[in-house]
C-alpha cells in the first residue's frame, strides 16, 4: 500500500478513467442490444453489466498491481457484433454455455503458452503498423467532425496544444476537465438525475449444445484473439514492457469462465483504449504507469456495483465529446507506433501494407482489419525475406 501511495499521481488516475470511458462509451448500448436479442430480462441485463464490470475491473486491477505495468482489460465490441448477428439462433442459456466454453478455451491456451509462442515470431514493426492503422481513424475523426462542429473541436485542440506546451504531464487531465466545463456552451448536455442502487447478480444456468459451441463459442474465441489479444499485447510491448502473456491471457480467460453464468460474455486485454494508459503523458517513469491500470479497473468495478446508475451517467456525455477526447488522448500513441513501424528500412514495405490494411476497416468472416492487416504484413515480410536462387 505504501508503494501505491508513493507512485499515485493524478494524471495516471485520470488516464485510467479516460481508458474506462473510451472502453464503455461506444458499445455499452450494444451490450443491452445483445442481451435483449438472446431474450434477457431487465434484471438479467443489469447482471450482465455487473459481471462485466466486476470481471474486467478485478482482472485489470489485480494484474496491473501484480506485474507493475498498465493492464487495461475490456469487453469485446466485435464480440458483441457477433452475438447481435447470430444470437437469434440460440436461447440465453445456450449462449451462456458458449461464453463459458470460450473463456475455458482462452484460459487453457493462455496458461499452456500457445499465444506467447505465436507472438514471438511477429516483428514489432508489423504489430506497431497494425496498431497505428487501427488507431488512425480516431485521429482523423476529430478533423472530419470540424466540418459541422469546428468551434468545439478547435477549442479542445487549442486547450490540448497549449496545455501540452505548458504542462505536458497534465495535458489530458486539463483537456478533460475544461472540455466538460465548455461542453454545455457548444451542445446539449444535461447530466441525468442519479439514483444510487447496487446491482444484483442473477445466475443464468448454462446449457451446452454443439450448435452454440461451434457457431458462437469458437467464432467468439477467434474474434477475441484477432481483435483484442493480438493488438492489446502488441500495444503493451510497443511501450517497452515485457508482459507475461501466458498469465494475462490465462487469467482473463479464467475470469470470463467463472463469471459467464452471470452474463460475462468476455474479458479481454484492451486494444485501442489501452493506449491511453501506456503513454508517457500518464507518468514520465514507466514503472509508475501501472496506477492507470489500477484506476481503470477501479472504475469498471464501480460500474459493476452501480451498473444502471453509472452507465446512465456516462452515456449522458455527448458522443462528439467522447469521440474528440478519444482522438486527442490517442495522438501520442499514433505517433509512437508510426515511428516504430517505419524505423527499420527493410521492413517498411510490409509495415506500410499492414498499416493501410489495418486502417481500411475491412472485415472478413466477422474478423476485423487489425487481424487481416497483420496477415498481409507477415506474408509480404516473408516474400521479401525469402532468397530465390538465380537461374
Amino acid at each position: 500500500m505504501q508503494k501505491f501511495i508513493r507512485d499515485f499521481s493524478l494524471p495516471a488516475a485520470f488516464a485510467g478513467f479516460v481508458t474506462f470511458l473510451i472502453g464503455i462509451s461506444v458499445s455499452a448500448v450494444l451490450v443491452i442490444q445483445a442481451a435483449q436479442i438472446l431474450g434477457a430480462t431487465t434484471e438479467q441485463i443489469t447482471s450482465w453489466f455487473w459481471a462485466l464490470g466486476i470481471g474486467i475491473g478485478l482482472s485489470g486491477l489485480i494484474l496491473s498491481w501484480k506485474f507493475k505495468h498498465p493492464v487495461a482489460t475490456s469487453w469485446s465490441t466485435a464480440g458483441l457484433a457477433l452475438i447481435i448477428a447470430t444470437g437469434s439462433g440460440y436461447n440465453l442459456h445456450e449462449a451462456i454455455g458458449a461464453f463459458l466454453v470460450c473463456g475455458l478455451i482462452t484460459a487453457l491456451l493462455g496458461f499452456f503458452g500457445v499465444f506467447e509462442k505465436v507472438l514471438a515470431y511477429i516483428p514489432q514493426s508489423l504489430t506497431s503498423a497494425m496498431l497505428a492503422g487501427v488507431l488512425l481513424k480516431f485521429g482523423i475523426a476529430i478533423f472530419a467532425n470540424m466540418q459541422d462542429h469546428w468551434q468545439f473541436i478547435l477549442s479542445l485542440l487549442t486547450i490540448y496544444i497549449v496545455s501540452k506546451r505548458v504542462w505536458p504531464r497534465y495535458c489530458i487531465v486539463i483537456t478533460v476537465v475544461i472540455g466538460i466545463i465548455i461542453c454545455p456552451f457548444f451542445m446539449e448536455f444535461h447530466p441525468p438525475v442519479l439514483h444510487w442502487t447496487l446491482a444484483k447478480p442473477v445466475w443464468i444456468t448454462p446449457e451446452f449444445t454443439w450448435s452454440a459451441i461451434l457457431g458462437l463459442a469458437l467464432p467468439l474465441f477467434v474474434i477475441n484473439v484477432a481483435s483484442q489479444y493480438l493488438p492489446g499485447i502488441a500495444m503493451i510491448k510497443s511501450y517497452g514492457y515485457r508482459p507475461h502473456v501466458n498469465q494475462l491471457i490465462g487469467w482473463t480467460g479464467a475470469t470470463q469462465t467463472i463469471l459467464a453464468p452471470f452474463g460475462c460474455y468476455t474479458v479481454n486485454i484492451a486494444a485501442i483504449s489501452a493506449a491511453v494508459s501506456l503513454d508517457d503523458q500518464v507518468h514520465p517513469d514507466p514503472t509508475k504507469r501501472y496506477i492507470a491500470g489500477i484506476s481503470c479497473g477501479f472504475f469498471y468495478i464501480l460500474m459493476g456495483l452501480f451498473a444502471a446508475t453509472l452507465t446512465s451517467l456516462l452515456m449522458s456525455f455527448p458522443s462528439l465529446f467522447i469521440m474528440a477526447l478519444a482522438g486527442i488522448a490517442l495522438f501520442g500513441t499514433i505517433s509512437h507506433n508510426i515511428a516504430i513501424a517505419f524505423h527499420e528500412p527493410n521492413d517498411r514495405e510490409a509495415a506500410l501494407l499492414t498499416f493501410l490494411c489495418s486502417a481500411s476497416g475491412v472485415q472478413f468472416f466477422g474478423i476485423g482489419s487489425a487481424f487481416w492487416g497483420l496477415i498481409v504484413g507477415i506474408v509480404v515480410s516473408l516474400i521479401f525475406k525469402v532468397k530465390f536462387k538465380k537461374v
